[in-house]
């Protein structure tokens, strides 16, 4: 690996690591995400610093380009993020339906209530 692509990439994945640290202090990045990109950015940089991993990731899995097998597991990483923000949709959405559903019955509720005392 070109020496200077080996820096560009430390320095954006520290960088990188800067950012969700700064959006982890401002609460604008849940800590369980927060671990979740932390942990992505150390194995990326470990593999940015000693490119012969890479090599020996790709041989194990069977694959004889160093880059095919990175860019593989950087599918796989995206699939497995897309999948859990789709989870978290799901659950959110059901959440904020029966919320909905609770408000609504509080909200007729009420309204009873107070037709009661007018009367």
């Amino acid at each position: 690996m070109n020496i200077f692509l080996q820096i560009s990439v430390i320095v954006a994945l520290l960088a990188l690591l800067g950012l969700i640290i700064v959006l982890l202090r401002k609460n604008a990045l849940s800590l369980r995400y927060a671990l979740l990109w932390i942990f992505s950015i150390m194995a990326m940089l470990v593999v940015s610093i000693f490119p012969p991993v890479l090599s020996f990731i790709a041989d194990i899995l069977g694959f004889e380009v160093a880059s095919n097998a990175l860019f593989s597991l950087l599918f796989a990483f995206v699939i497995l993020i897309i999948l859990s923000l789709s989870s978290i949709v799901s659950k959110q959405s059901e959440k904020i339906k029966t919320l909905v559903q609770t408000c609504a019955l509080l909200d007729k509720r009420i309204r009873e209530l107070e037709g009661k005392e007018t009367e």
